[in-house]
């Protein structure tokens, strides 16, 4: 039997609207809006162009390292170290620049820091076995231990001659009054994403996480692949840690502290399936907008700020539901 053009125009777009509800990025999406659209109208304050800045601007630090950690997630591995790396990242470009190095200078000196950091955590993943977990839980105290030593503890708030540089880097708006760290975690996403989707090197990630076995008999690189996603993990908390110190004007030795848990949350909640082979940039963002949107909630509707891990906890725990009730269906 002949298929007409109709015909195979009318299947393309109900296989389009099939994978879009299966979607749970769009469903976080949905929720995302409706939250914003009940805010609006259940408060006077939500949606002022202040407040959206801040909400725009406060959810790229988080965003900006789910992009990392999604590649990780997606290789079936976990990195429980990038919120010690983005402190000491932090703390290394401020004490870099406190020194009277130039701004250049201290972001190069951050981003090896944190290269070197995923670098080390990669090797002992991919080359001698370590659990993912193990390893990275042994260096979140290491990290944060390490930027105690180079600040001896303190706060550092002067950053030599390019202070103001860096300010303005982090806490600037340089196009259309748009906050800079939003631009940068912009074009981060749209370089995760195209990796991701057109890349030989996104092929692969899927790969390893859908069956490790198979992907290294097929010839694919598994264990240089681990290492360069742990490294970009760490790269990707080290970004986040050099815009947040530019839009914090200090680092302290507690910046970051907690952070993984939002940045796994997030990925988890934009669709990223921990088992592994699952995961977009896309989600990445959108799970760090949900998670940001419920803590500004909060105070805006005088709700005990205490309760934010309860929210973001019961998000984790219906996206990983959702996640549970598509694999059954697909096993049916």
């Amino acid at each position: 039997m002949t298929t007409t053009l109709d015909q195979t125009i009318a299947k393309k777009q109900h296989n389009w609207r099939s994978t879009l509800l299966k979607s749970q990025t769009f469903w976080v999406l949905i929720a995302i809006i409706a939250a914003c659209v009940f805010l609006s109208l259940a408060t006077d304050s939500f949606a002022t162009s202040k407040n959206i800045f801040n909400i725009t601007r406060n959810v790229t630090f988080t965003a900006i390292i789910a992009l990392g950690m999604t590649m990780v997630i997606i290789i079936g591995g976990i990195d429980l170290s990038v919120g010690s790396v983005l402190c000491l990242s932090s703390m290394v470009l401020a004490v870099t620049m406190h020194a009277g190095y130039g701004l250049e200078i201290g972001v190069v000196a951050a981003l090896l820091t944190s290269l070197a950091v995923g670098g080390f955590n990669g090797v002992l993943v991919a080359y001698l076995g370590f659990p993912p977990f193990v390893v990275t839980l042994g260096m979140l105290s290491i990290a944060r231990s390490l930027a105690m030593v180079a600040s001896n503890n303190t706060v550092v708030f002067e950053f030599g001659p390019d202070h103001d540089r860096l300010l303005d880097l982090g806490g600037g708006a340089w196009f259309l009054g748009i906050a800079n760290p939003v631009l940068y975690m912009v074009g981060l996403a749209l370089i995760v994403g195209f990796v991701l989707r057109w890349t030989k090197f996104g092929r692969h990630l899927y790969a390893i996480g859908g069956n490790e076995n198979a992907a290294t008999l097929t010839g694919v690189p598994v264990r240089l692949i681990k290492v360069a996603v742990y490294m970009i993990s760490a790269l990707s908390a080290g970004i986040a840690g050099i815009i947040q110190t530019g839009w914090l004007g200090a680092v302290t030795t507690n910046i970051g502290t907690g952070m993984e848990l939002q940045v796994i949350a997030a990925a988890v909640i934009g669709g990223a399936s921990l088992v592994g082979g699952v995961g977009t940039a896309l989600g990445a963002l959108v799970g760090a907008a949900l998670i940001e949107v419920i803590r500004n909630s909060l105070g805006l509707l005088g709700i005990n700020a205490f309760w934010q891990g309860a929210f973001i906890g019961g998000c984790i725990i219906i996206a990983v539901g959702f996640e549970r009730v598509r694999q059954l269906r697909s096993s049916d």
